[in-house]
Formats: structure tokens, C-alpha cells, sequence
């Protein structure tokens, strides 16, 4: 899945949704960002997904699915630079669940996304635009992003209580040239809203017994849903891009969420939107205590740390 041409076409165009300004398209510029992947248990990952249509993306086996961590530092966008910290499920979507692996490589066929559980940010403004036009479950939050010479690390904090830290090893090298389109799954007013966000860029990786990650869950409240996952300790994953290009597409889709019962919850709805500006100031960095740092340099493997 590419970028479409039709994003291309609006370039030099104006757009202004919610009172807020973008210049077409929606881009940002000089954005680094790190990547962990982590297995967890499926059928605790289908758990946490609403309506019937979405089905956690399994892996090589059947009884294991994906837990995708993935910050991002926007330097240079329409509205103001932000870090986003991302906690997602890939996932399929549509009657019955898809084959393991395959999703990965026919996204289009099977839906591919992954469904967004939660999703931090530095600045009022980005959850206003974010989950009040692409129904992303934004939120404001104490955020920082390091980049160090051996390791690069996000740590995410909420009313003074540490909630998640993910700190990978540096890849020695970011040469490899990409391009990446992705699909979130979000829930909102009731809805399941799809949106698509389009990146290019060179990264490095380390992969199964070369990636090294250390992830601590901690005391908040919304980090128990991350512990009640099984999340493997050891990641298979980890990545680095020290500058990326991306665009966000103006273009999503949204199908009504449905239940057994009437009385299901529909989530957050717009009442936790509209009241909000356009406030471009960070909350503080994190300062509540993660622990020691990945020890990048020592034979004995990272983990994930449960508080």
C-alpha cells in the first residue's frame, strides 16, 4: 500500500478542519522515531478489541499475536512539534480472522492495520486534531525522547506515575532506505475509525537474538492492561529511523461499532474534544523512576519489567 497520487495533488492547498490550519498535504519533516516488537497472547489481545470485526494478527504460532511500541518525535509539522508514543495490536479486519503471517504481506486483502490502545502525545493541540477529526485515542501526557550514542529511549508518564518505558539498542547502522504505509484502527464516538499514515526514510534494525530492548511497565492504572497481555520478555524486533518524512492521509474511513447488547460502551466520545484549544506547550518531562538503564554493552538478555 503506497502513498495515493490524489494526497500529492492537493500540495500547495489549504485545508482548516475544527478550527485548525494545515497546509496540504499533511506532512511532517526531520521526524526520528524508534520501533519494538513484542509477542503477546492473542486471545488476551482479542479481548481488548471492540466490535467483531477486528482479529489480532497471528504470528507463527497460533496462539501468539503482536504488541508494536513505536515513538515518534515530530520536529516539524503544521501543528507544531510533538513526540507521539504508540501502543498498538496489528490486526485484521473483516468477518473471520485472517492466516497467520499472510496479512502482513496482503494488507489490502486482509485489512492490515493494527488497532491503537493507546496513544500519548506532548501537546493539546495534536489530540484535538487527532482524535477529534481521526478519532485516535489522543491524549496529553509527560514525554520525552533520548538519543544516545549505544541506545535510544521514550519514557511516558501520567499524573505523576510512570506508565510505560521502551528503551532499545542503537543499530550501528540506518542505511537502509524505506518507504511505509500503515492503517490505525481507533475507537470513537461508538465508531471504529480507520485512518492511514504514509513514511519514508532510512532506518536500522536488530532482530531476534540481536534485538535488545528493555520495556517497564509501571504503577498507572493505564498500564495494567499492558500487563494482563503476556508480553514476552525478550523483544523480536527493535528499530531506529533517525529521520523520517511522513504524511498523514486526509482520507478515513469509520463503520459503527456493535455488541450483543445494547448496553455496550461506546467510549470516549466528543465531549472529550470539544472543549479543547490549540495550546502548542509540552507538560513537563517524565520524571517518575524507571529503574536502570538498558545495559546495551552486557551479555545477559533485556526484559520486560512488570511494577
Amino acid at each position: 500500500m503506497g502513498k495515493p497520487r490524489r494526497i500529492e495533488q492537493q500540495t500547495g492547498r489549504y485545508a482548516l478542519v475544527d478550527g485548525i490550519s494545515f497546509q496540504m498535504p499533511i506532512s511532517s519533516e526531520d521526524t526520528p522515531g524508534l520501533m519494538a516488537a513484542y509477542t503477546i497472547d492473542a486471545d488476551r489481545a482479542k479481548a481488548l478489541m471492540p466490535g467483531n470485526e477486528l482479529h489480532p494478527l497471528r504470528i507463527w504460532k497460533r496462539d501468539r499475536a503482536l504488541l508494536m511500541i513505536a515513538v515518534v518525535d515530530y520536529r516539524i509539522t503544521d501543528i507544531g512539534n510533538y513526540i507521539e508514543f504508540s501502543i498498538g495490536i496489528p490486526c485484521t479486519h473483516g468477518a473471520r480472522p485472517g492466516p497467520p503471517l499472510l496479512p502482513a504481506v496482503f494488507q489490502k486483502l486482509y485489512g492490515t492495520g493494527q488497532y491503537v490502545i493507546d496513544l500519548p502525545v506532548s501537546t493539546e493541540i495534536s489530540v484535538k486534531g487527532g482524535k477529534g477529526i481521526w478519532g485516535m485515542p489522543k491524549h496529553q501526557a509527560n514525554l520525552d525522547f533520548l538519543i544516545g550514542p549505544d541506545s535510544v529511549s521514550s519514557q511516558y508518564d501520567k499524573d505523576g506515575e510512570l506508565v510505560v518505558k521502551i528503551e532499545i539498542a542503537r543499530p550501528a547502522k540506518t542505511w537502509i532506505p524505506g518507504s511505509f504505509s500503515g492503517a490505525n484502527y481507533c475507537q470513537f464516538r461508538g465508531m471504529l475509525m480507520k485512518s492511514y499514515v504514509h513514511f519514508k526514510g532510512k532506518f536500522g534494525f536488530l532482530a531476534f537474538r540481536r534485538a535488545r530492548a528493555k520495556l517497564t511497565l509501571g504503577t498507572h492504572p493505564r498500564a495494567q492492561q499492558l500487563k494482563e497481555l503476556d508480553i514476552s520478555s525478550d523483544p523480536f524486533l527493535v528499530s531506529y529511523f533517525p529521520s523520517t518524512r511522513g504524511t498523514l492521509d486526509d482520507h478515513f474511513e469509520s463503520w459503527f461499532l456493535s455488541s450483543e447488547s445494547p448496553d455496550q460502551n461506546p467510549g470516549e466520545g466528543l465531549e472529550s474534544v470539544y472543549h479543547l484549544g490549540q495550546d502548542k506547550d509540552w507538560l513537563p518531562p517524565p520524571s517518575a523512576d524507571a529503574g536502570e538503564p538498558l545495559n546495551v554493552g552486557s551479555a545477559a538478555p533485556a526484559r520486560t519489567v512488570r511494577r
